[in-house]
């Protein structure tokens, strides 16, 4: 036997190298895409064929369905698309990711491919040091994908060589004289070294050397590919476990998807694959049969139809469910219930990392809006503190201390998020958008600890036997009116794209709590003058006053860092030179 175990791990290391091109491939044409992947999946959900579309063209451009899944799951836990619209995107993923096994059988068995991949890093190295971002990403991705193909290479180099090292074919050759049960036995191969390598895309790669160099024979790459269906959902349900249940109920019907489609395949396995015999001896009739093919012409036909059995299986699997799916996903939902809603810390950051940069701002930002509202049920309690008259203030002084110390967990755990995200290799954009987002956090954080002061102010003047009279109350009202419009407006923008924030509404709103404030003052003084309450009254008044202009104040810093400007300085600095 003369494969020795550093043969094995010169494999192992060009598996490696293959994965890592394929990372940066996809990281890359990610950088690239940028918001516009975001934007095409919110936008073509609004039917179950286009929603295939787009997850078939989505994972065609990143090269992972696991990205195109883990960003649908997200818009799914925004509320932005509901898990019926999301499947769609999910069976199109499945199509879109026999795309790479194309590119493989096509370029890595039909012709040279090294040189080529060498003199592509070579073409597109240079842009990396350039000054325009994007010509980066791009470069980054293409020799992403050089590397992809090296790798590939080296692996079809440390396969060991059947007629060196006859011993490991006839271990190999043993296991598949069983007929049904060889086919369910590489089933279970398929779906473990899909594990092992954490990629369906690497463990086909493997299944297609490992059958363009005649280790297996077409039948039992077929069941080693439905095995690495199975193979990818697992992984995505395992991920799934520290998950929300949105996230478990996208990895379920993932997992329900692809085990229906092995399920009648292994049924229908034979005669199918003969089909597919029969088809690639009409495109190729001087080839011979593929179902054990000898000759290199024949094998390298045989990952050709190997693609061809892979895409055809995915494209009638979606055809026969996608008219079941509002049944499935009913049955999903019944058996994945949601809990009651015990969150007091993040909702929709899952443990651990998405799978790219952008994805995980993404989560980020979800996360902000859910901060946002829990500022809104803050300031409705502040309104039921102040003008209830049913006796509930104790219930409304208990809500705003427990939100407060949520809302000192979520910042604290966001930042930290956004500090990890920071610590991959992200775009500028990037950059200025986590640094808007620790500000914005920052900002609304201190809204929250500007409520629970006014509570405390209002506990101690009730504990005083102190009372603001019904006019002070009514001047109140209006301002806490304007306040609440402003985080409306906050909740609004976090909703919308940069580009689509209109800050004249924000300015607007900002100049009109300045003003009523001014406004309030003078009524505060005239108050005072006239003695119709005393100092100690008028100190909570003003101190109300004072703390809803500020929150005003922080409200408009999170619409700025939302849009990426400084427009209040800059409006400052005008009116200080002019006067």
């Amino acid at each position: 036997m003369a494969y020795s175990f550093w043969d094995l791990l010169q494999l192992v290391g060009a598996l490696g190298i293959f994965i890592y091109g394929m990372k940066v491939f996809s990281d890359g044409l990610q950088k690239v895409a940028g918001n516009k992947l975001r934007s095409i999946l919110k936008g073509m959900t609004s039917t179950r064929f286009r929603g295939i579309l787009t997850g078939f063209g989505t994972t065609a451009i990143t090269q992972s369905s696991s990205t195109t899944t883990v960003m649908v799951v997200s818009f799914v836990n925004a509320g932005l698309i509901t898990l019926l619209e999301s499947t769609g995107v999910i069976m199109g993923a499945n199509i879109g990711t026999t795309v790479t096994s194309w590119i493989i059988s096509v370029f890595g068995f039909k012709m040279q491919i090294t040189p080529v991949a060498m003199i592509m890093i070579g073409v597109f190295f240079p842009f990396m040091f350039f000054g325009r971002e994007r010509l980066q990403n791009l470069a980054e991705s293409m020799i992403g994908f050089g590397i992809l193909f090296i790798g590939l290479d080296f692996i079809k180099n440390g396969v060991p060589n059947i007629q060196q090292n006859p011993e490991m074919f006839q271990f190999l050759n043993q296991f598949t004289e069983f007929g049904f049960l060889s086919i369910a036995l590489f089933v279970v191969v398929g779906t473990v070294l899909t594990l092992l390598t954490q990629s369906s895309s690497a463990a086909m790669a493997i299944t297609l050397v490992m059958l363009f160099q005649g280790w297996i024979d077409f039948p039992i790459a077929a069941a080693m590919v439905l095995g690495e269906n199975i193979g990818t959902t697992v992984t995505a349900n395992i991920a799934a476990v520290v998950g929300n249940v949105y996230a478990k109920r996208a990895a379920r019907f993932h997992f329900v998807f692809n085990m229906f489609g092995v399920l009648w395949m292994m049924l229908l396995i034979n005669p199918f694959l003969w089909g597919i015999d029969s088809l690639m001896g009409y495109f190729a009739p001087g080839a011979g049969s593929i179902m054990n093919a000898t000759t290199e012409m024949g094998r390298a036909n045989a990952t050709l139809a190997l693609s061809l059995f892979h895409s055809t299986f995915n494209v009638i699997n979606v055809l026969l469910v996608v008219g079941f799916v509002p049944y499935i996903v009913n049955l999903i939902e019944r058996y994945q219930k949601e809990k009651e809603d015990t969150q007091t810390r993040l909702k929709y950051i899952s443990s651990g990392m998405m799978s790219s940069p952008e994805l995980s701002i993404e989560q980020a930002h979800k996360e902000i809006q859910l901060f946002a509202r829990l500022i809104d049920k803050m300031h409705f309690s502040i309104e039921g503190l102040l003008f209830n008259k049913q006796n509930k203030q104790d219930q409304f002084l208990e809500k705003i201390e427990k939100r407060e110390g949520i809302t000192d967990n979520i910042e604290l755990e966001i930042a930290e998020y956004l500090t990890k995200i920071s610590s991959y290799n992200i775009t500028e954009e990037a950059t200025r958008r986590i640094r808007g987002m620790h500000s914005m956090i920052n900002d609304l954080e201190r809204v929250a600890d500007i409520y629970y002061q006014m509570s405390k102010t209002y506990e101690r003047m009730l504990n005083e036997g102190n009372e603001l009279p019904e006019p002070a109350m009514e001047k109140l009202h209006a301002l806490l009116d304007l306040v609440h419009d402003a985080i409306q407006n906050v909740r609004h923008n976090l909703k919308q794209e940069r580009t689509e924030i209109d800050l004249d509404k924000s300015m607007a709103l900002e100049n009109a709590i300045d003003e009523c404030r001014d406004r309030l003052l003078e009524f505060h003084y005239s108050q005072l003058e006239h003695n119709i309450y005393t100092n100690e009254v008028g100190f909570v008044f003003l101190d109300y006053l004072n703390r809803l202009e500020k929150i005003g104040d922080h409200l408009f810093n999170v619409n700025e860092a939302i849009a990426g400007v400084k427009v209040k300085a800059a409006y400052e600095e005008v009116v200080e030179e002019v006067s």
